[in-house]
């Protein structure tokens, strides 16, 4: 997808607590965040991210004693094959407590064939149970939102239902791959649809979600990163 500002690659390992960013714990539990723009949050800060929003929910939740560290993996235009490049050349400390992925917008973006979505997902999916140290149960898959939905595709013009249908083809993969390996799956997807284009949903660039869309996604993630990092 079009990159309005592709400023992060990896963040340094940040940690949040209940009113925001504050100083890493020695003991906190430690979360990996594995994706693309999605993840990364574009167009809304960091703390607005909603890995950081779930960092700050289990904090809250009292699913851990003290905000996680963050490590995010993640850029605005990243494909499957380009999150495990960046991968490749990233520094890791594993086991960690949680790592969720989100990917494969950008290979439905730029018509890359389904087959290979499948391969390399798969690829990607096993290095995240790695890093959690080689248990599924702390790995959890989202979904791929709409973009099809939003103010950027309908003013370009964009056939938004073959969107949906080659999104939910790309979810549908991720989801049997997930639940094959044991990973979570949380389905986020009818949430952006729910959303849309409405006031407040987006950010300036009208495609990529705002921290009150993010918001909505963390509550769908947390029950199952919950269970995760309380293993």
């Amino acid at each position: 997808m079009p990159a309005m500002h592709a400023f992060l690659t990896a963040l340094p390992i940040l940690a949040f607590a209940a009113g925001g960013a504050g100083v890493p714990a020695d003991d906190s539990p430690s979360y990996l965040a594995l994706g693309d723009s999605y993840t990364i949050g574009e167009g809304v800060r960091v703390a607005e991210s909603w890995p950081a929003q779930l960092a700050v929910r289990l904090l809250r939740e009292g699913t851990v004693p003290a905000g996680p560290s963050i490590k995010i993996v993640a850029q605005t235009g990243w494909t499957t094959d380009e999150l495990a490049a960046a991968m490749d050349a990233a520094g890791f400390a594993p086991p960690y407590a949680l790592v969720t992925l989100l990917i494969g917008v950008n290979n439905q973006y730029r018509g890359r064939d389904l087959a290979n979505y499948r391969d390399e997902f798969t690829d990607l999916l096993e290095r995240a149970i790695r890093l959690a140290g080689g248990d599924a149960d702390r790995v959890v898959v989202v979904s791929i939102p709409d973009w099809g939905v939003t103010t950027f595709a309908r003013e370009q013009g964009r056939d938004v239902q073959r969107i949906g249908h080659e999104i939910d083809a790309f979810n549908a993969a991720a989801r049997e791959i997930a639940l094959r390996h044991g990973a979570a799956f949380v389905d986020i997807t009818p949430a952006s649809r729910e959303a849309g284009d409405a006031d407040g949903q987006l950010v300036a660039d009208g495609l990529h979600p705002s921290a009150a869309q993010y918001a909505r996604w963390t509550e769908l993630i947390l029950p199952a990163a919950c269970k995760a990092i309380a293993r």
